[in-house]
């Protein structure tokens, strides 16, 4: 796990949009959706539409990332609780 992974895990326990993400960890707009769409490869994160709370495929989101909310999958928080 890189760091960048380990630090946006770490704003992923609680739902929370693109724009809170990009406020608290003050990257990039480029870096954030580089870092949330290999997440989502992994399987440790998932994209979550905010007018239905559903799951969305990545395919459908690859410019609207600030449509949706984030949150960290079980999988993602083993990983990220492994790493301390």
């Amino acid at each position: 796990m890189t760091a960048l992974e380990f630090d946006l895990l770490d704003e992923l326990y609680f739902v929370i949009s693109f724009e809170a993400l990009q406020k608290e960890l003050n990257w990039e707009t480029s870096v954030l959706k580089t870092e949330l769409t290999n997440l989502l490869q992994k399987g440790w994160v998932k994209y979550i539409n905010a007018q239905t709370m559903i799951e969305v495929p990545l395919d459908l989101i690859q410019s609207d990332y600030h449509l949706y909310l984030y949150l960290a999958t079980k999988q993602g928080l083993l990983a990220h609780h492994s790493k301390d």
